[in-house]
């Protein structure tokens, strides 16, 4: 479910922004990963990281997918101004300054600024967590890049004549294509919730066209970056039938 409104913090930003950051530069204040996670909400952190995938933009602000080798960070609306946001390329290495927030269980970097830093690209490498699924330890790989396998399509809701279907447009099924996409998998008896977020991949885009070509009972593998929404709700970059 997308935010309805933007948050308020009592805290305020004296930053200045800049794009580039001189090579081998060595960063000051840039925490670990382990140091990130123990950090307190509502507190500033700063964090070095590469862009995996870009949701969207709007009035200067960008949301953002981003990872190192030791974990992933969520960046919710981003000051970054249209000609920046094309240069965030998957891959490029990023110093990102902002406050640490949690979204009804997603925990995200908000009102933060970046800085973009010369050095090698990384890609995260997909991590599989379906065994982890319905474990506390699945949560220590939220936002990360990570991968499904062996899940089957169970019901999502009904259609106007009552009829089971594998997808609805929004949560509720109040939406229409081109609309987030919501279905549902099941591993072990266990039914979860997962979602294609049309910010990140629109009606244009091969998962958004499987999803809606889904079928109960299909067996599916599945990727994507591990959200959270009240609980596990990954947002899904890839769907294809089990191998």
């Amino acid at each position: 479910m997308k935010k309805g409104i933007a948050f308020l913090t009592a805290l305020s930003l004296t930053l200045t922004f800049s794009v580039t950051a001189l090579a081998g530069e060595t960063s000051e204040g840039v925490m670990t990963h382990d140091e990130y996670v123990a950090a307190e909400l509502e507190t500033e952190v700063t964090v070095e990281t590469y862009v995996q995938a870009k949701q969207s933009w709007w009035e200067d602000k960008a949301t953002v997918y981003s990872q190192n080798e030791d974990g992933a960070y969520f960046l919710y609306n981003m000051a970054c101004s249209e000609e920046d946001y094309e240069k965030l390329v998957p891959g490029t290495k990023i110093k990102v300054t902002g406050y640490k927030a949690e979204w009804s269980g997603e925990v995200e970097i908000i009102d933060a600024t970046f800085e973009i830093l010369e050095g090698e690209e990384y890609i995260a490498p997909v991590t599989d967590v379906t065994e982890l699924l319905g474990k506390d330890e699945l949560i220590e790989h939220q936002n990360e890049f990570v991968a499904f396998k062996g899940m089957t399509v169970e019901a999502a809701g009904q259609d106007e004549n009552g009829n089971d279907v594998a997808f609805l447009y929004n949560w509720d099924g109040s939406g229409t294509d081109g609309d987030d996409l919501y279905f549902n998998v099941s591993l072990n008896g266990e039914t979860y919730t997962f979602t294609v977020e049309s910010y990140l991949c629109d009606n244009t885009t091969d998962v958004y066209k499987a999803v809606t070509e889904l079928k109960i009972g299909d067996i599916i593998d599945m990727e994507g970056f591990l959200y959270w929404y009240e609980g596990v709700n990954p947002h899904i970059t890839t769907v294809t039938a089990a191998k």
